[in-house]
């Protein structure tokens, strides 16, 4: 499916560079490409410096991708296209704020995020309800919000080796 009918920085963004067109679950497909970009900029983010970069993305992420969300949703008419995978980069990004980077820790951000981002407790599902890019962005953060909660108490408590 083309965007065509979005402005090009809309359809980049909001599909993370296309990769909301992959099939299946194109969530999960934006989900497992965050958890890839952010492996391979971590090399040159010092360790005591990766929570704040994982912060400070979060937030571009977010205030980038409610209008690209809000620009491709009216493009095409839908509340929420399952291929406007930029919410899950936000997400995504935040359940690995302040969590070591190792193959462990990316694969329980992921597997939490995608978690809560599926089953949706409240108040995540609530936030759908939001008007346009802000209901498609916000309830991602909602989720990612959840995965940082338990992946900092799993990483606290030692269930987690960091």
């Amino acid at each position: 499916m083309s965007e065509g009918k979005a402005p090009l920085w809309a359809s980049l963004t909001a599909t993370f560079f296309g990769i909301g067109h992959m099939r299946p679950g194109p969530g999960t497909w934006g989900s497992a490409a965050t958890i890839l970009c952010w492996w391979v900029l971590t090399r040159w983010i010092p360790p005591s410096q990766q929570p704040w970069a994982a912060m400070v993305g979060a937030v571009v992420v977010v205030l980038i991708g409610i209008p690209a969300a809000t620009q491709v949703s009216r493009a095409y008419g839908r509340k929420d296209p399952q291929f406007v995978v930029i919410d899950e980069v936000a997400g995504q990004l935040i359940a690995l704020i302040a969590a070591p980077v190792t193959w462990k820790t990316l694969l329980a951000g992921f597997i939490l995020f995608r978690g809560f981002d599926i089953v949706k407790p409240p108040p995540v599902r609530q936030l759908e309800r939001l008007p346009e890019g802000s209901g498609i962005v916000l309830d991602d953060v909602a989720a990612g919000l959840y995965a940082l909660a338990i992946m900092q108490l799993l990483l606290h408590f030692g269930l987690l080796p960091k």
